[in-house]
């Protein structure tokens, strides 16, 4: 029973108000693009000119979060140059990893509905704006949209083959306290890698995907350093190449750290 608004999308740039669906554009061509809204949760916005390659971004409430902040804008000269096009995903994380209020399965349960969302929905969509040109996507997501990025990278690296995550928490107790089931395991990514064996059919996906993940050392950085630290313990542990870098102690947990360190990486990953 999900409703679909449907309309003209504009190269470059596509702003939605999830209350009217009205579309604010800005120049350039238009292209048909679906964006799945059900009362506001689940919203997309995409943002791109013919171009190479799919990045979905995984925000830390709304889609349009990574705009309001100036993240599109810091990249904006890849997506003038068509080298990348980025899909802004809503997160449902107050019904899940923040909803203390909830029971702990349910919690989950929402969890993997999102992620059942992403991967039946969203890529499917993605594919199809290309012509069904599987050509890669790259997850990224800063804060809790870098859990998002790395989950979804390990669950799924038929799919999604790069990830660039910034300053993230990767373990689902740290979100979840005193409990755990498959749930929270298949969610929790430093868990996962932890307990793969070197013979896993995902790690040689792995060794062909690009992992980058980086982190400050400065104010509110401290739990995310820790995670990130033991991410890559793991990961290189099994033999899987990836680029972890720890930025200094003036690079604090917030906006003007991202906004440096996004277009930084995406200059050596396009």
């Amino acid at each position: 029973n999900k409703g679909w608004y449907c309309a003209k999308a504009f190269e470059t740039f596509v702003l939605w108000n999830i209350y009217s669906a009205e579309v604010y554009r800005i120049d350039l061509k238009a292209v048909d693009v679906d964006i799945l809204d059900e009362n506001g949760i689940y919203t997309m916005r995409v943002v791109y000119k013919k171009n190479k390659y799919s990045v979905v971004f995984f925000s830390n409430g709304k889609f349009y979060d990574y705009e309001d902040r100036g993240l599109i804008n810091s990249i904006s000269w890849y997506i003038e140059q068509g080298k990348i096009q980025v899909f802004c995903v809503d997160s449902i994380d107050t019904e899940s990893w923040s909803a203390e209020w909830k029971n702990p399965r349910h919690r989950m349960e929402a969890q993997e509905a999102y992620y059942n969302y992403i991967v039946d929905e969203v890529v499917p969509r993605v594919y199809e704006i290309n012509s069904y040109s599987n050509s890669g996507i790259l997850t990224f997501g800063c804060s809790m949209g870098a859990y998002h990025a790395v989950n979804f990278i390990l669950r799924r690296p038929d799919i999604f083959d790069s990830v660039l995550a910034l300053s993230g928490i990767y373990h689902s107790g740290f979100f979840i306290k005193d409990y755990a089931d498959d749930l929270t395991f298949l969610n929790s990514p430093i868990d996962s890698v932890a307990n793969m064996s070197y013979d896993h059919k995902y790690v040689e996906l792995y060794k062909k995907c690009r992992f980058i993940i980086c982190v400050g050392q400065g104010s509110w950085e401290e739990e995310c350093l820790n995670d990130t630290r033991a991410l890559d313990f793991h990961i290189k542990k099994l033999g899987i190449p990836a680029w972890f870098d720890y930025w200094g102690y003036d690079k604090p947990h917030d906006w003007p750290s991202w906004l440096e360190q996004a277009p930084h990486f995406l200059y050596h990953i396009i």
